[in-house]
């Protein structure tokens, strides 16, 4: 027979009344974040979704607008929910990194169908047989996405693009040849050897004075093995090229291609905010 002594089952005595006591004061609720927007697009035939995280005193009535941050992969099973608490995290007003933001996360459908562009690549091809739809990608983006967005929610203008991986490649196609749909993009570990690293082949369209640049660039990849790190380099190299573009490439040491996004969109965030 076990013995307590005798403070201790006085503690016991006194807890066990206050625990039978608890009783639930309302029906439990679900807990959510945001709202998801289901559209159709026109462009890609298919419906798609939109997940919208809002920042904290958000109104549709209110005079406050805020700045957009778009992620792909951000799918609720995917990178949408982390995202959001990172942005949250550094918009708090003891934080301050960037100012209170709408985070929006486009679900995947096919994400080597839509973040590709055609490659030329037989074992690419073999690989991954559904890719080379980024163009189509991009339009679904620029002519319908972000004038969705704009229409129903209080933006002010201010896009910045997170992108990884496949999604770091569509990030940079879309910085060098369209690069005016966004102000900042976060790419981290993009997957600049696709099609043979043809990407970094040509001059990014900004370099044409007739061609809006974006305000900053911030790329990151981690210990990824050199092809990655060197398609990393490069790519900074190029946007760099341009005296109009602010441009910074990280080399995470730690952190390898499951591990990078946390740390490198929250440096990433803190390097556009000039800290």
């Amino acid at each position: 027979m076990i013995r307590l002594p005798l403070p201790l089952l006085a503690l016991l005595g006194l807890s066990l009344p206050a625990a039978a006591q608890l009783r639930r004061a309302a029906p439990p609720a679900p807990f959510t974040i945001g709202v998801v927007e289901t559209v159709h697009s026109a462009v890609l035939g298919e419906d798609r979704v939109l997940n919208i995280a809002l920042p904290p005193g958000y109104h549709p009535d209110s005079a406050a607008r805020y700045p957009v941050i778009y992620a792909l992969d951000g799918g609720a099973d995917e990178d949408f929910i982390h995202l959001a608490g990172l942005v949250q995290f550094a918009a708090f007003p003891w934080v301050e990194w960037l100012p209170p933001s709408i985070v929006v996360g486009i679900a995947n459908v096919d994400r080597k169908r839509d973040l590709t562009f055609p490659t030329t690549v037989a074992r690419d091809k073999a690989d991954y047989p559904t890719t080379g739809g980024s163009a189509a990608f991009q339009r679904f983006l620029g002519e319908e996405v972000l004038p969705f967005v704009d229409s129903l929610y209080r933006t002010d203008g201010a896009r910045t693009l997170i992108g990884q991986s496949f999604g770091g490649l569509f990030a940079a196609e879309l910085l060098l040849e369209h690069p005016g749909l966004f102000d900042r993009y976060v790419i981290v570990s993009p997957s600049m050897w696709w099609d043979n690293g043809s990407l970094l082949q040509a001059d990014p369209a900004f370099l044409r004075d007739t061609v809006q640049a974006p305000e900053a660039v911030f790329v990151a990849v981690g210990e990824e093995g050199a092809e990655m790190v060197d398609g990393a380099r490069r790519l900074a190299a190029l946007v760099g090229r341009s005296p109009k573009v602010r441009v910074e490439c990280r080399e995470l040491k730690g952190h390898d291609h499951g591990t990078i996004l946390h740390q490198a969109v929250l440096d990433g965030i803190r390097w556009l905010k000039g800290r």
